[in-house]
């Protein structure tokens, strides 16, 4: 049985352990794919870096000359890299930071008519680097809102300008011929104060440019036996709404191209880039691939194996203290006696490892509580039997008469085992829960009143004063035989132990629910160690159990079952050398208030 409930442990462990371990590599890969991605997005920041900041020199300089300082800022920026730009024919225009063959593939093409949007990604449409500054793009913007103004004076030199502006062609040769007029000064006077406003700023350089674009544009044109177009202010090439798509086409590439050539002119020719290890390999790109994936699985295997194993130990110290309780609770099961378990830790087991010495000495402590009242009992039991077999033995060797005075004393002594013989039925009979009572209202008055008539005389002649008091109409649900056995047995204890000229005081009144007698005696006291135990049977304070110093030690453990019968409650104070206070507590009938 122990094997098989180890073994389901076991399993349900080893289960819960390799859930565990799955989700955990699940989530590690997971984790790492994410850390993965997170260093991949590093190492294209840096090649964007070094990608940007030779886009930017080559917007700057119209050739490779001046390239190599800056590759080797590059590199002292960036130790782990080797940059390395070639012409497109092979020629080394820089090489820094490492030395060896490069891979067959470029990382990137370093040309400023030809953005890359992947290490760029703001770049624009037309790939175009928009640093180059071509000031026909800026023509649109820098036209004034009011051109129709200036386009009156250029009309009065028969100039073919319309009225509307919209006409970026016209508008351009305004722009023209008003800088001839300037230049040849043949028209001196309002038409050149007129032209002078529209030549402000970069108009003219704007619109020369916008004209040499569109003369390219028309070149290209003419070489594909396309007709002519005309170059709007955002380069778009303007003929009709007739156009069909094909001429359309041909019309973007060659302003497309037009563009090209003329930028060409002013940046250096393309370069491939390589940025590598400095030994020439690649920059490492990281996946999980399907062979990382089988790694993966491989790490979690190897992770479930010592996960298992380390199970099973952790699963076989759990068990050890498990057996240990077992194998102790088995015994005390037999009867034996148990030593106290170690406690390991402070988990479940060692709280239940704990529990169970409680139990133990619990048990321990009954098993001595029984021991010493079947001691005690026997005890009792003893001395009057003791008696009377002492006395019937002279009686019947002729020693002592059988007189009337020796039949008292067997008499005596045999009501002394009766009563013995009563309180243990007694308590047998509450121990099992077997008190009959026959409950009703007892007026407290009443009953200590009698209580009263049946001491006044012992108390006399132990020269003790005895009252009682108790308000007329106080009242206690109470078995009037259980009761009275109950107040006689604390009278009887506090006369023992009063002193002559003691007093004993027995009052009732009512608190809340409950009807409270309380027996205050000037006598002795209890010690303080000895005051939980008063209510123990055959406990004495005075340890010689003389008939002498009290009774059989049974009378207050009767006194606290009985109450409980009643569903009340007793206990009792003391000051030592100054007496004591026994106080019972019972249900009382409701106030008739």
């Amino acid at each position: 049985m122990r094997r098989s409930v180890f073994f389901r442990f076991l399993g349900v462990t080893v289960l819960v352990a390799l859930c565990s371990i799955a989700t955990t590599a699940w989530l590690a890969a997971q984790l790492t794919r994410a850390s993965i991605e997170r260093e991949q997005g590093q190492e294209l920041s840096v090649d964007a870096r070094i990608y940007t900041t030779l886009l930017t020199h080559a917007v700057d300089h119209r050739d490779w000359t001046s390239v190599g300082p800056v590759v080797a800022e590059l590199v002292r920026q960036h130790p782990t890299r080797r940059v390395t730009l070639l012409s497109k024919d092979g020629v080394v225009l820089a090489d820094v930071g490492g030395h060896g063959p490069l891979p067959t593939t470029a990382s990137a093409v370093v040309d400023p008519l030809s953005v890359d949007p992947v290490l760029v990604p703001d770049a624009p449409a037309d790939r175009v680097d928009p640093r180059l500054g071509e000031p026909y793009r800026m023509l649109a913007s820098l036209v004034p809102e009011d051109s129709g103004r200036v386009s009156e004076p250029v009309a009065e030199q028969e100039l073919d300008v319309r009225a509307a502006p919209a006409d970026s062609y016209q508008l351009v040769q305004s722009f023209l011929k008003c800088d001839h007029v300037q230049r040849t000064d043949n028209d001196p006077g309002d038409f050149q104060r007129d032209c002078a406003e529209l030549l402000e700023g970069e108009l003219l350089a704007a619109a020369r440019a916008l004209l040499a674009l569109q003369e390219r544009t028309n070149a290209c044109l003419t070489d594909r036996g396309r007709e002519a177009v005309q170059l709007d202010l955002d380069l778009t090439p303007h003929r009709g709404d007739r156009w069909s798509d094909d001429q359309r086409t041909a019309a973007e590439a060659c302003v497309s191209d037009a563009r090209h050539a003329h930028l060409s002119e002013r940046v250096p020719p393309p370069a491939l880039l390589y940025v590598t290890v400095p030994t020439g390999a690649p920059v490492a790109s990281f996946d999980l691939s399907p062979d990382n994936w089988w790694r993966v699985a491989a790490a979690a295997g190897g992770i479930a194996l010592a996960a298992v194993v380390v199970t099973a130990l952790a699963c076989a110290r759990i068990i050890r203290p498990l057996r240990d309780l077992t194998t102790a609770a088995h015994r005390m099961s037999l009867g034996g006696d148990t030593e106290p378990l170690v406690v390991r830790g402070r988990d479940e087991i060692a709280r239940l490892t704990e529990a169970f010495n409680t139990m133990a000495r619990a048990r321990a402590r009954l098993e001595g509580l029984r021991k010493a009242a079947v001691s005690d009992t026997a005890h009792e039991l003893r001395t009057p039997l003791s008696n009377i077999r002492g006395w019937l033995e002279a009686a019947e060797d002729g020693v002592t008469e059988r007189d009337p005075e020796l039949i008292a004393l067997l008499l005596k002594e045999a009501l002394a085992l009766q009563h013995i013989v009563d309180d243990l039925q007694d308590l047998a009979v509450a121990d099992a829960g077997g008190l009959r009572l026959a409950v009703a209202p007892q007026p407290l008055t009443t009953v200590l009143d009698n209580l009263r008539a049946a001491h006044e005389t012992t108390a006399d002649r132990a020269a003790i004063t005895l009252t009682t008091s108790a308000p007329d109409d106080l009242t206690a649900e109470a078995d009037p035989v259980r009761l009275r056995q109950v107040l006689d047995n604390l009278l009887a204890n506090a006369i023992r132990h009063v002193p002559p000229g003691g007093r004993i005081d027995v009052t009732a009144h009512r608190d809340g629910e409950e009807a409270v007698i309380e027996v205050a005696d000037t006598g002795t006291g209890i010690a303080p160690e000895d005051l939980p135990h008063v209510f123990d049977r055959f406990w004495r304070a005075e340890k010689s159990r003389s008939r002498r110093t009290g009774g059989s030690g049974l009378g207050l453990a009767i006194v606290r079952k009985l109450v409980e019968a009643h569903g009340g409650t007793v206990s009792a104070t003391s000051d030592p050398g100054r007496g004591s206070v026994f106080t019972v507590r019972l249900p009382a009938p409701p106030d008739p208030d």
